[in-house]
């Protein structure tokens, strides 16, 4: 109620004539706000998915990289100098190559064998690498890391 006893309807404007609405400016800075809000958040979508499929990349490269390692030291391959192929895993192409140099750590550097296993992988047209390395009892065929009694 107003001082004259008239009842106000909310829904009306308080005094004749006068409309409600947005005025220019906040109109123009509306825009210009998410002018600037959505490109920044579809980058953050953008760098997002590629962290993703990076990920989901390299978690199959480790997959290629650990059984490269693991074939080589059951089947004793490991002891042929470099060897390098190519793998699928799915429908994705994974380069290996394999090496076999002395242990730095071993004082005799006779016994003890670094094996490094070097996969490259693409994720969104960019080449990637990652490195597996294991040692390897060059007078006993098992890993000292796969070693359980």
């Amino acid at each position: 109620m107003n001082c004259s006893g008239a009842i106000l309807d909310p829904r009306r404007p308080a005094r004749p004539g006068a409309r409600s609405g947005f005025t220019l400016a906040e109109v123009l800075a509306a825009l210009v706000f998410m002018a600037i809000v959505i490109p920044v958040a579809l980058e953050g979508l953008s760098i997002a998915s590629r962290a993703g499929e990076v990920a989901a990349r390299k978690t199959e490269a480790a997959l290629v990289a650990e059984r490269i390692l693991n074939e080589n030291i059951v089947t004793t391959n490991w002891d042929r100098g470099i060897q390098n192929g190519v793998v699928w895993q799915g429908l994705r192409e994974f380069r290996w190559s394999l090496r076999n140099e002395p242990w730095n750590q071993d004082p005799n550097l006779t016994t003890l064998r670094l094996l490094s296993v070097e996969v490259t992988y693409t994720a969104r047209g960019q080449e990637f690498n990652l490195q597996l390395n294991t040692l390897v009892d060059s007078q006993n065929p098992y890993t000292l890391t796969n070693l359980v009694q």
